[in-house]
């Protein structure tokens, strides 16, 4: 039986009473966006916080990563390629978007194959494209690097920051920091499957729920972790069934695996992690622009000021950030959580200040 959403908000108030506050983080870009959206927050009971972890692939790029992006973007004989919302991200005094700004040949693609396409346009050019992202654009990136070497194609290379997320959410909650349950994130689960997701009620004791991005499925996975805790039931519920499997997508996950490999990843706010990284495998390891490029010195210091960090490991608020909406805005962001659509400054922006 399909409840309306009504019957789950009054269920949501009513288990509410058992517990004095219960913390649910989400691990989800578009989730944190779609919460603020749909002013989810607002019909929670006051003692239900939402917090956002570190879902959103630009905001936990490291600010090495972006120095070495900006040191390979700068160089004259390089087109440099990025998805949109990596242009803005202060790095010093400067960014992708001022550089091109300057005069940089950097260009906003929507796919890995688009840099590719300018790749066989510009023979002459050394073409980058840069890598971010978690299970969900790993794939296309893979896809890019093994169809660049069929073709046997020399100008073109990966800045490579591709990210996994179950060594990132066990890092940030082996010691649970006050979380009581987990908002699993519906894209990656896409790929990974329901199962990549059982080590945290396995490993974390905690309750979780991989959940769709409408405001019923979110709410629906709100009532199912409450629910949970009342039970005292440690599970991993899927809650998005109509595209997450047990398994995943099998295609993806092989494509993944025959050209990347795990290695130590530094995340923005949570510092390096073992094993949560994705590098090129020896027969692709050409094709690895830090490795073609000579990179400068790189900056590894966060924005002064910025508490990207904090709301990235769920410390803190936008709002308890004193340059939120003043000197920090969409237009002049200090750090990338108010660059990306996905970050949570963003979506604070957006939703919380008209």
């Amino acid at each position: 039986m399909k409840y309306n959403i009504k019957d789950i908000i009054e269920a949501i108030k009513r288990l509410a009473d058992n517990f004095d506050k219960i913390n649910i983080m989400e691990v989800c870009g578009t989730h944190t966006a779609n919460i603020q959206k749909y002013g989810i927050p607002s019909i929670l009971p006051d003692n239900i916080r939402l917090i956002s972890g570190p879902g959103c692939p630009v905001c936990v790029t490291s600010q090495e990563d972006i120095s070495r992006a900006v040191s390979i973007a700068d160089k004259d004989d390089v087109i440099f390629t990025c998805f949109g919302d990596m242009m803005r991200v202060p790095c010093g005094n400067k960014s992708l978007y001022s550089l091109r700004e300057g005069g940089s040949d950097i260009r906003i693609v929507t796919s890995p194959m688009d840099a590719l396409q300018i790749s066989l346009e510009n023979p002459q050019k050394q073409v980058v494209y840069f890598g971010i992202g978690f299970e969900t654009t790993a794939p296309h990136t893979a896809a890019l690097i093994e169809e660049a070497y069929k073709q046997n194609i020399k100008n073109i290379s990966v800045l490579n920051s591709h990210k996994t997320m179950p060594p990132a959410i066990t890092s940030l909650l082996k010691n649970k920091c006050g979380i009581d349950a987990l908002l699993c994130p519906g894209h990656v689960a896409v790929i990974t499957g329901s199962d990549a997701f059982s080590f945290i009620p396995e490993k974390l004791k905690l309750p979780a729920a991989i959940a769709g991005f409408e405001a019923y499925e979110i709410l629906a996975a709100i009532l199912s972790l409450l629910s949970m805790l009342k039970g005292n039931i440690t599970e991993c519920i899927n809650m998005y069934p109509g595209a997450v499997t047990k398994t995943g997508n099998q295609t993806a996950l092989k494509l993944i695996n025959s050209v990347m490999e795990p290695c130590d990843a530094v995340w923005r706010g949570l510092g390096n992690i073992p094993n949560s990284g994705l590098k090129f495998r020896y027969k692709y390891a050409a094709f690895d622009a830090s490795k073609r490029f000579k990179i400068t010195k790189s900056i590894s210091e966060e924005p002064n000021g910025c508490l990207c960090s904090q709301i990235l490991r769920g410390e803190n608020l936008p709002f308890d950030c004193k340059h939120f909406s003043i000197n920090c805005t969409p237009d002049n962001p200090l750090g990338p959580c108010m660059v990306s659509s996905e970050g949570s400054c963003s979506a604070y922006y957006r939703y919380k200040t008209v």
